[in-house]
């Protein structure tokens, strides 16, 4: 499918825009494929390549090229969350928060336009342990997503929510950084899903414009003075990105921060922002831009009318054998236990009287006849206590779990255990006498053979 000509004429005069060399590399159909790893999760290779062979992305720590897309489907280590497939160019957020927030110190971060997960669970790597990071989205459908991928990376001090930016602006001062990955028209994507060039029109990236500008306003009271604002789109249009950095500039009081860049890395400075021409750099069309709030206040006073009562002393002997409990607060809704970050307990318990929260914490799992039925999320976590059994599983055993079929054959020790690859945790099984119970959630097992 062709370009769009009006697309085109529209980027003529934008800053780095090489008109032959950017239709040709939307022509060539050549695909960039990149992951970022997950610290937490190291592990040795991908693709029978290790990773000191890889490509380094090089605005990032944690992102590699892959010189071939393999079916990350029927990777184990994918399920475990030692790894997130993301686009290159959305990875230059890294830049953006080392370069802008002192993340030795514990920081609030809200990631506003958050599902699938890719910059959170970018954020979480980033971030201290004692920081606070909210994920949010304001479709039911795609924040549970979100919080699947949440899970998957092994993230403890992490509350998911379900929420319209304006329903943030209540937090006044509360965030030391705000990230709005902002929807947009999406022409940045024509190489990476062709689909898109037929739904771009003048008139939706107007719609796109407009609603940026108010996706911003509504979540601005939110951030403290002095506080981060990180905006991006994968658009190349000027009204998406410089002119909304211009909108910004006009409407509150901001510095437009610049980052420092190499050259090496053809990343085009333009209008208090960077632009990504895949002509250019090995990545797709991105633009990001970054401002510091110089209004308001930096002080939140967060009161809690009702703190979620603690799990009861003689429950939580049935969850201590579980998990590693220190520096953990235990609530219960229902029946089922949450561990939360002791640091963040007020955090958290205000953020359930404020916003629809989804998820927070680890889920632990489910009270049920003086046991313990132990959750994924637990499984996914750094958090499952040494004692407890661990079975390692062979490729085509763990492609089986996965699929969440009947596991046949032996396993010496009975009872609840967790099931591995490559050391690392995919979920969890019950082995009883004469079978063994498959506990991969239903909602993401593999449904396709191999």
């Amino acid at each position: 499918m062709p370009l769009p000509g009006l697309l085109i004429d529209s980027l003529l005069s934008v800053k780095g825009f090489d008109k032959e060399a950017f239709e040709k590399v939307h022509n060539s159909g050549e695909q960039i494929t990149s992951i970022r790893l997950n610290p937490a999760k190291p592990f040795l290779g991908i693709n029978n390549n290790s990773i000191s062979q890889l490509t380094r992305i090089p605005w990032t720590e944690f992102g590699f090229y892959l010189d071939t897309r393999p079916s990350f489907t029927f990777d184990p280590l994918f399920h475990a969350g030692c790894y997130y497939v993301q686009e290159a160019s959305s990875m230059f957020l890294e830049q953006a928060l080392k370069q802008l927030v002192d993340l030795s110190k514990p920081v609030r971060v809200l990631d506003l336009c958050a599902s699938p997960g890719g910059k959170s669970t970018h954020i979480h790597t980033l971030i201290s342990k004692d920081s606070l990071l909210v994920s949010n989205d304001v479709i039911r459908s795609r924040a549970n997503v979100l919080k699947d991928n949440i899970i998957k990376w092994g993230c403890e001090n992490v509350v998911v929510t379900n929420n319209d930016p304006r329903d943030f602006s209540k937090l006044e001062n509360y965030f030391d950084v705000i990230v709005v990955d902002a929807p947009c028209s999406g022409s940045g994507l024509f190489r990476r899903d062709p689909g898109v060039i037929g739904e771009w029109s003048e008139h939706n990236v107007e719609l796109c414009s407009q609603r940026q500008q108010r996706i911003l306003a509504d979540v601005w009271p939110a951030l403290k003075e002095q506080g981060i604002l990180v905006y991006s789109t994968c658009s190349y249009s000027e009204k998406e990105d410089e002119e909304i950095v211009n909108w910004v500039i006009k409407n509150f009081s901001v510095e437009n921060c610049l980052l420092k860049i190499s050259e090496s890395w053809e990343i085009i400075e333009s209008g208090g922002g960077y632009r990504f021409w895949p002509d250019k750099i090995k990545g797709e069309g991105f633009f990001l831009a970054c401002f510091k709030k110089k209004e308001g206040g930096d002080v939140f006073p967060m009161r809690i009318k009702n703190k979620p009562a603690p799990v009861a002393r003689k429950e939580i002997d049935l969850v201590e054998r579980w998990i590693q409990k220190e520096g953990l607060y235990f609530m219960k809704h229902d029946n089922t236990v949450y561990a939360w970050p002791e640091q963040r307990v007020n955090d958290f318990s205000f953020l359930l009287e404020q916003v629809r929260v989804i998820y927070s914490g680890v889920l632990t799992g489910e009270l049920m006849r003086d046991k313990l039925v132990p959750d994924h999320a637990l499984a996914m976590s750094p958090l499952v206590a040494d004692p407890i059994s661990r079975t390692e599983l062979t490729y085509e055993k763990a492609i089986q779990f996965l699929q969440r079929k009947e596991l046949a054959g032996e396993i010496a020790t009975r009872g609840w255990q967790l099931v591995t690859y490559q050391g690392h945790p995919l979920g969890w099984i019950n082995v009883l006498t004469n079978r063994i119970n498959n506990y991969y959630p239903k909602e993401l097992r593999i449904l396709k053979d191999i």
